[in-house]
């Protein structure tokens, strides 16, 4: 009998052994494929090499991007995926990096700005930038949204001045999520991220992002309720947010 008790606990052991690589293997492959089909990799890194591996939820990224913007980008899509619990991220700048504050990380950076915010036709924009003064050409669909690209580009650390020579369309404005539908929570949380940064007012926060189903959930610390409401203004622009709701607290 004890004979029998044993090989059944060796082949029990045998078969969790077995059935723990195989849903550790399917976790991984899941992984890597939620990242290759979020927005973010399919709309602002789409153009880049980058090669993703899972591994028990360890991911690693390697290869080459365009800019810096863009690796930091990756890096946080990757890490707000569903059961992600680290990522070493391996990848190269293609190049040598531009020196801050020069004007074409300047460039780098208004560009990657204007690209998260949905109420700005980032696509079409042109960015120049030459001794900090950015000049933004293309079109804008109207007055409204002239004005708020002017607005959020002067709002990037180190921009001296704008001078805005985009064309009116009276076109009907195009939403990032008209184009290519729902955009998945871990790209929203990485666009917010990224903006907060990038942005001179809000760089300095220390916030934490967390989003399910579009809704964007924020914590950390404002020093009044005119910076509390700046956060809900920037993050409620952002692509694919449905709502925000900003537990921040004040002056603390």
């Amino acid at each position: 009998m004890k004979t029998i008790y044993f090989i059944f606990l060796m082949a029990a052991a045998s078969l969790l052994a077995f059935a723990e690589p195989v849903r550790a293997s399917e976790m991984d492959d899941r992984i890597e494929a939620s990242a290759r089909e979020s927005y973010v990799f399919k709309t602002f890194l789409q153009g880049d090499d980058i090669k993703i591996r899972s591994q028990d939820g360890v991911v690693t990224m390697t290869g080459i991007v365009s800019e810096e913007s863009r690796r930091g980008l990756a890096s946080e899509t990757v890490a707000g995926l569903p059961e992600v619990r680290s990522v070493d991220n391996r990848l190269a700048v293609k190049g040598a990096a531009p020196t801050p504050n020069s004007d074409a990380w300047l460039r780098e950076k208004v560009r990657a700005t204007l690209l998260f915010h949905r109420s700005v036709g980032a696509v079409t924009t042109g960015v120049e930038v030459k001794d900090g003064i950015v000049t933004l050409r293309g079109e804008a669909a109207n007055q409204a949204r002239k004005e708020l690209t002017t607005e959020y580009a002067r709002d990037v650390e180190g921009v001296k001045n704008v001078e805005n020579k985009m064309t009116l369309t009276n076109a009907p404005e195009t939403t990032m999520e008209r184009v290519f539908g729902k955009i998945d929570d871990a790209s929203i949380t990485a666009q917010v991220k990224m903006a907060l940064l990038f942005h001179r007012s809000t760089s300095a926060l220390h916030t934490k992002v967390e989003t399910r189903e579009g809704v964007v959930t924020m914590y950390g610390n404002a020093s009044s309720n005119a910076e509390k409401e700046l956060v809900n203004k920037l993050v409620n622009d952002i692509n694919g947010v449905e709502r925000v709701n900003n537990r921040m607290a004040i002056g603390k």
